[in-house]
């Protein structure tokens, strides 16, 4: 199995990678045949991905969740949908060669892991709740990862048109921004409206972060007898959360618009890999029934 799963994941890195490039190749040309290519290039590396996840479910009889590879293989997957989504609703294909080659990177990671052997669910985990919690929480993550990409864009075309007020105050000209003229194929929407697409994409995510605690909740009193435990996983996934919940109450604010908005979302991103990532650092990592090993 650990031999498959590793043909598998290099050629889904290839694919993405490769729709990645087409995606960059856009930010030099307009064409039509690029425009069509990169979402289908990267929706065979999706399907490469699923075809992963869902043979593997079915080749160990249980949902593919419990190691770190497998949850790598379901995050990768959750971020390509969510990425093609948004192009295909918003046509911000400015988004599509990050959002291919964070996927690709997150394979990768898993690539270099040494859990790619699939292990037998322990008895708390086989549960109902196990996989609606699990993508839920995925999803949730694919999203932050989404306006993750969003929020750099909106720091880059910021100082890209603040460098075009300069200029058109220097020449006394009227235009459209630099970043606005030169990416208007790839982003066909204004800076309010990025704005707007990072708000919106935060929304999302925090409302799927909201749902999987619940459940999280729930499941936790179904099988340990309380609904909180404090356990180390839990405690930053609820920083998480209060991050996110935070930009939401900040974003009423008038002198909390715009570049100190998406700095807020680059640290609950940081959070984000923290929480799912970086728990095995903790002093009392060993205490928690959620740490990948």
């Amino acid at each position: 199995m650990t031999q498959t799963a590793e043909i598998l994941t290099t050629w889904c890195i290839g694919v993405y990678v490769l729709a990645a490039l087409i995606y960059a190749l856009m930010w030099l040309k307009d064409a039509k045949i690029l425009r069509w290519s990169a979402p289908a290039v990267l929706a065979c590396g999706l399907g490469l991905n699923l075809f992963q996840l869902f043979s593997r479910w079915l080749e160990t009889n249980q949902p593919p969740f419990k190691t770190l590879f497998e949850s790598l293989v379901l995050f990768a997957a959750c971020v390509t949908i969510l990425y093609l989504a948004v192009e295909f609703i918003y046509r911000a294909r400015i988004l599509g060669s990050f959002s291919g080659l964070m996927a690709a990177a997150i394979l990768l990671y898993g690539l270099l892991g040494h859990d790619k052997e699939a292990v037998n669910l322990p008895p708390a985990l086989q549960s109902g709740w196990f996989i609606p919690h699990v993508v839920v929480y995925f999803f949730g993550y694919g999203a932050m990862v989404i306006a993750f990409i969003i929020a750099i864009v909106f720091l880059v075309q910021g100082a890209q048109s603040a460098q075009s007020v300069a200029q058109k105050q220097a020449t006394k000209m009227e235009s459209a921004s630099v970043f606005q003229l030169r990416f208007a194929h790839l982003l066909p929407l204004e800076l309010r409206n990025m704005e707007w697409l990072l708000d919106l994409t935060v929304r999302f995510g925090f409302a799927l972060l909201t749902f999987g605690l619940l459940i999280g909740a729930v499941w936790a009193k179904e099988a340990w007898g309380d609904y909180w435990t404090w356990d180390p996983k839990e405690t930053w996934s609820l920083v998480t959360w209060l991050v996110f919940a935070a930009y939401l109450h900040l974003h009423y604010l008038s002198g909390w618009r715009g570049k100190k908005l998406a700095f807020l979302v680059i640290a609950g991103f940081a959070a984000v890999l923290f929480t799912y990532l970086g728990m095995h650092l903790l002093p009392n990592a060993d205490q928690s029934a959620h740490v990948y090993q």
